[in-house]
């Protein structure tokens, strides 16, 4: 049996608008990351649009989140195995990430944390 579920486009920019946020990026810039006019980057933010499915893949690698994030809001996963596989992946390179930032003077830390929500929109995960 098929659920149809209504599609919250309202929801989604918004989730759209909050990530760009969170990357530093204005409108413009995902954008011209995404090769996409900001009006109509604009008008999904907005949730006056529905993007195809080939801009919508380009967003959500481009922010780094899930499909299941942008589109329902929250994360979905139906293999436990593989999220606890990928917890502790993700859980040894953020002890290696931590050991070597703990070097790094206060100054440093600011330039690499700038220098990641630089580099993160343009780093596409295949």
């Amino acid at each position: 049996m098929a659920v149809n579920k209504v599609i919250d486009t309202a929801a989604i920019g918004q989730r759209i608008r909050e990530e760009r946020k969170k990357l530093n990026l204005t409108r413009e810039e995902l954008a011209e990351i995404l090769g996409l006019s900001d009006y109509y980057v604009g008008q999904l933010e907005r949730g006056e649009r529905q993007m195809s499915l080939p801009v919508l893949i380009r967003i959500v690698s481009c922010l780094h989140v899930s499909l299941d994030y942008l589109i329902f809001g929250k994360y979905h996963n139906a293999d436990p195995a593989v999220k606890e596989n990928q917890d502790d992946y993700i859980h040894a390179g953020m002890e290696e990430l931590n050991e070597l930032l703990k070097k790094c003077s206060p100054t440093e830390l600011e330039l690499i944390k700038k220098l990641i929500k630089t580099i993160l929109p343009y780093i596409n995960i295949e």
